[in-house]
């Protein structure tokens, strides 16, 4: 089926990429697992995910990794053979140099001193654009998530070092403008720049500075504000997408939700209404009024018996909001490995100016290792360790100062987690059937 030239909504009309290997793995822990809950389990390998091109070697297919992006495009294709719809293929542009500077369960094997910028424009994003400019695949659709976590840490973590260094040598800047020029001078591609999650940049003091530093971004690409199709939102983390039995502004006690301990004074309590606010700061700045988009619903349901099931009644602010979220992380800021659920099912325009719910980070996926990293076979890709990660952590500022809630017995991050797997699917909301 052909994809129809350049739309304005990549996702609408069209089949997801079903990821051979992730379905194998899917269907394989349902079979381990037996019973309902595998039976639950099986079930996920239904539904799309995206691709992490999270090095050079994810792209060529170097130790670590089972397919290269050409083999993906290939399956794609076949996908599409029998299908009445386009093929939509959702792929993660992660490679940056010093990449994750705030982080290290993820970061990456690009220098800033050891010539990365050149690394990662000729020898990732050029060798992802000459395969995506294949004449093969030039009626699958691909929708390119691009660099997650890198602008924003540009905004909020100047004071670690590695960001500081990012932001002084102009290689995040830069990177993403190359990138975006690469990809969008392809036609069935798609750019959809990364913008966090209400936790990290809902607060005044981050929300508008964002907004400047991407939008300054995308006007320096060749085509300025059209290199972008659209924005994503809670990448790979587990915000959840609405809030239903409160709203920020609520008053309790007389004082607002948003002021309770777990909400610090932010502005959003969940994504939708964080999208919505960021979606019209964007086209107030420039960006045109069909600009979508996106947010990762693969790990925010919050569902299973610790769900409530409507408002407390209490009168006391953190009483109420404890007892009426959904989102029961101990802290907002806690993002590795939550005893969440799986949320809403990849849709196509699931609410006004939204392109998609979509799956970027494929449920049962590791984010990071719980203890010391090992090496050997068990890490061929060299992932670093994250005291996020580690479920005995008592936490530090940028979760305030709360224990993290990581399950424990993690392996690093990317790997298949069996016992995050069977609490995702367990917690699924909606359920699965």
């Amino acid at each position: 089926m052909t994809g129809g030239g350049h739309v304005q909504n990549p996702y609408a009309g069209a089949q997801g990429f079903l990821n051979p290997n992730y379905v194998a793995e899917v269907k394989a822990a349902g079979a381990s697992v037996g019973g309902t809950l595998g039976a639950k389990e099986a079930a996920v390998a239904n539904y799309p995910t995206a691709i992490w091109l999270d090095s050079m070697a994810a792209v060529t297919g170097g130790t670590g990794y089972t397919s290269s992006l050409l083999d993906y495009l290939n399956a794609a294709k076949t996908q599409a053979a029998s299908s009445s719809q386009p093929i939509i293929v959702t792929i993660v542009v992660y490679d940056l140099p010093d990449r994750d500077c705030a982080a290290l369960a993820s970061n990456g094997e690009l220098q800033i001193a050891n010539n990365g910028l050149q690394t990662y424009e000729h020898n990732y994003i050029d060798v992802i654009a000459s395969d995506l400019s294949q004449p093969q695949f030039s009626n699958l659709r691909v929708s390119a998530i691009i660099e997650p976590d890198s602008l924003p840490n540009l905004v909020t973590n100047l004071n670690i070092q590695n960001c500081a260094d990012a932001n002084s040598s102009g290689v995040y800047v830069q990177g993403i403008q190359y990138a975006l020029n690469k990809l969008h001078a392809i036609p069935n591609v798609y750019n959809f720049l990364d913008i966090a999650h209400s936790g990290w940049l809902g607060w005044n003091s981050n929300f508008q500075p964002f907004v400047n530093l991407a939008t300054s971004v995308a006007k320096g690409t060749t085509a300025g504000v059209s290199s972008l199709d659209g924005f994503i939102s809670n990448t790979a983390n587990y915000t959840p997408t609405v809030e239903p039995y409160m709203t920020a502004n609520q008053q309790v006690g007389g004082q607002p939700v948003r002021s309770a301990s777990f909400f610090q004074w932010n502005t959003y309590i969940d994504e939708q209404s964080y999208d919505v606010d960021m979606r019209n700061a964007f086209i107030a700045a420039g960006f045109p009024s069909t600009i979508g988009m996106l947010i990762d619903t693969s790990r925010n349901g919050w569902g299973g018996p610790k769900r409530p099931t409507g408002p407390s009644t209490s009168t006391d602010l953190n009483t109420f909001v404890n007892a009426t979220r959904i989102d029961q992380r101990i802290a907002k800021g806690n993002w590795c490995n939550q005893p969440g659920g799986i949320g809403a099912r990849p849709v196509a325009n699931p609410a006004a100016g939204f392109d998609a719910y979509v799956w970027i980070k494929p449920p049962g996926e590791s984010d990071g290792s719980s203890s010391l990293i090992p090496t050997g076979p068990n890490n061929p890709t060299g992932k670093g360790f994250d005291r996020m990660c580690d479920p005995t952590f008592g936490g530090d500022a940028l979760n305030n100062n709360m224990p993290t809630g990581a399950m424990a017995n993690a392996p690093v991050s990317g790997a298949w987690f069996q016992a995050g797997f069977d609490t995702l699917v367990s917690n699924a909301y909606p359920a699965f059937p």
